[in-house]
């Protein structure tokens, strides 16, 4: 089988679920070969081999210093080191903002054609590729498929359930990169980590837990019933433009965009800019006042009520059973 490439989304080596949700979509479509760029592979071999990589590419850790072009440029070089796009089924990116310019970098050098932001991958009738995406902010899935050149893909997180299949330690083959001076034209100097809050990453998070207006600024029982679920918190564009919550935990059309296994929204109406964000989730809970919110619309479950009433009789009810 053609082998399809993977680029690994990791921290150090230690590998986000995104790439073991890539590798497993992979295994749909040929042999997994990951390509990992940066230091830390020996942190990462276990995981990659877990999930079904059988082929490891490894990109030297300069091209980390340089922006995306870089990374486009390296991987471009391990298609040709892989056999050319020709011998290959598809290359599988994680749906990232750096992500879809990659993959659009990559597309554009290969003369291939792109997809961003499937939600579903599988073989297509006939073969090559065949994927699913969700159109006009979710009320709508559109298939489609690549019909030129090596398939570039990106995958929005949490669309598939990983599956560890155990294999074997996989080939590891170093790939030589001559990054061209135009990717060399601005070097990153520093990087600063993002202080840690102990929830999991919002992108990644299999349940989130997002709070709006109706918290008036006060999101400790959204904090609270997320801690208990072990979930990551959001926040709707009202609340992080009030100032009472981080931007970087906006919901939304215009902040991250999110398909976790359960979505609770408090306090939160609804509109069409915060649905953009969430509404490819498998179950939506909301909560809220208003009867009327459009919120309802779209929800799983719904809760007619005050968040501060019914989200402490929740936080108490999840402890309780896990106890």
């Amino acid at each position: 089988m053609a082998q399809v490439l993977v680029l690994v989304d990791h921290v150090d080596g230690a590998v986000r679920k995104t790439t073991s949700e890539l590798l497993t979509l992979a295994a749909r479509l040929g042999e997994p070969a990951a390509v990992f760029v940066g230091d830390g592979y020996d942190n990462a071999a276990g995981s990659l081999a877990e999930f079904g990589a059988t082929a490891v590419y490894t990109v030297p850790s300069e091209v980390n210093d340089y922006l995306v072009l870089a990374k486009a440029e390296a991987l471009a070089a391990v298609v040709e080191a892989a056999g050319g796009a020709s011998a290959l089924a598809a290359v599988l990116i994680p749906s990232s903002a750096e992500g879809k310019e990659i993959a659009a970098r990559l597309a554009l050098k290969l003369d291939s054609g792109l997809i961003t932001d499937a939600i579903d991958v599988r073989p297509a009738d006939g073969g090559g590729v065949a994927t699913s995406q969700a159109a006009f902010a979710g009320g709508f899935t559109v298939d489609a498929t690549v019909t030129r050149g090596l398939p570039v893909v990106t995958v929005k997180q949490n669309s598939v359930e990983p599956v560890a299949t155990g294999g074997a330690a996989p080939v590891v083959t170093s790939v030589a990169v001559e990054l061209s001076d135009l990717a060399k034209a601005v070097r990153v100097v520093e990087r600063k980590p993002k202080a840690k809050s102990g929830r999991p990453d919002l992108t990644e998070a299999a349940i989130v837990v997002s709070g709006g207006r109706g918290t008036n600024g006060d999101f400790s029982k959204v904090e609270a019933f997320a801690d208990v679920l072990g979930a990551a918190v959001g926040a709707s564009r009202a609340a992080v433009d009030s100032g009472w919550y981080p931007h970087s935990n906006q919901v939304g059309q215009t902040g991250k965009q999110v398909s976790p296994q359960l979505y609770v929204a408090c306090g939160i109406s609804g509109a069409i800019q915060h649905r953009a964000g969430m509404q490819t989730s498998k179950t939506i809970v909301a909560i809220n006042k208003d009867p009327e919110a459009p919120i309802f619309e779209l929800a799983d479950f719904g809760v007619v009520g005050d968040l501060f009433a019914v989200l402490p009789q929740a936080t108490d009810e999840a402890a309780s059973r896990k106890a």
